[in-house]
């Protein structure tokens, strides 16, 4: 039997934390190595294991896998989160880009220089988006499919990376789905997934959002 993903990255969110939501949303155990020194990740490029010298990197099935999008999709293949033909797989892949996009924002807040006063502003751009741009899409999708899931009747990578664009968003803004009532249900539905609900316990791998301190010590071993 082959051994647990190991993940290679810093113990924070950042773009390894969708790879541990898919990996827990498909009840798959794996292994952390943090990066906590320059030093570490230089070991990493020197010794040839980061194809494009950076991460996230995960092993599994006897590969080193780099490139975010890439250990997703070979996750979601492999777990049966990936619909079940070219159309499905389609329609969920974009509608992970567009959870991606959302989440993405709102990763590199913390990472962001500036005063108080411009985040604070960069946060009601992006809250402004999630409400006007992403949340009224994926309200019709719902509403539009009629079905339990974003894409056919069946979780996908886009339902569990789209629970976390939302609960991230509302790390920002506790009522941002007050005017999406398919979402709040649909979030409530999704987050009692028992391999799910399992992720958002406390103690489980899943990272608190990074504070300044967390984003300073990342900053450090990339620079």
């Amino acid at each position: 039997m082959a051994g647990k993903p190991k993940l290679h990255y810093f113990n924070t969110r950042g773009r390894m934390e969708p790879i541990r939501w898919l990996l827990a949303a498909a009840g798959i155990e794996f292994e952390e190595q943090y990066i906590q020194s320059k030093g570490e990740l230089e070991k990493l490029k020197q010794d040839g294991l980061l194809l494009f010298q950076q991460v996230p990197m995960v092993e599994i099935d006897g590969m080193k896998m780099v490139q975010t999008r890439a250990i997703l999709n070979y996750i979601a293949g492999k777990y049966n989160l990936y619909g079940k033909d070219l159309k499905e797989r389609a329609l969920i892949d974009m509608y992970s880009e567009g959870a991606v996009d959302l989440n993405e924002m709102i990763m590199i807040l913390p990472f962001k220089q500036g005063d108080a006063k411009e985040k604070e502003k960069e946060k009601t751009a992006i809250l402004e988006k999630a409400t006007g741009r992403y949340f009224p899409v994926f309200e019709k999708v719902l509403k539009d499919h009629g079905q339990d899931f974003l894409v056919g009747n069946q979780l996908s990578k886009a339902d569990v990376q789209l629970l976390e664009a939302i609960l991230t968003t509302e790390e920002l803004k506790a009522d941002v789905l007050s005017k999406f009532p398919l979402l709040k249900a649909y979030k409530t539905r999704i987050s009692n997934i028992p391999t799910i609900k399992k992720f958002l316990q406390p103690g489980s791998p899943r990272k608190p959002p990074p504070d300044e301190k967390t984003a300073a010590d990342a900053l450090k071993v990339f620079h």
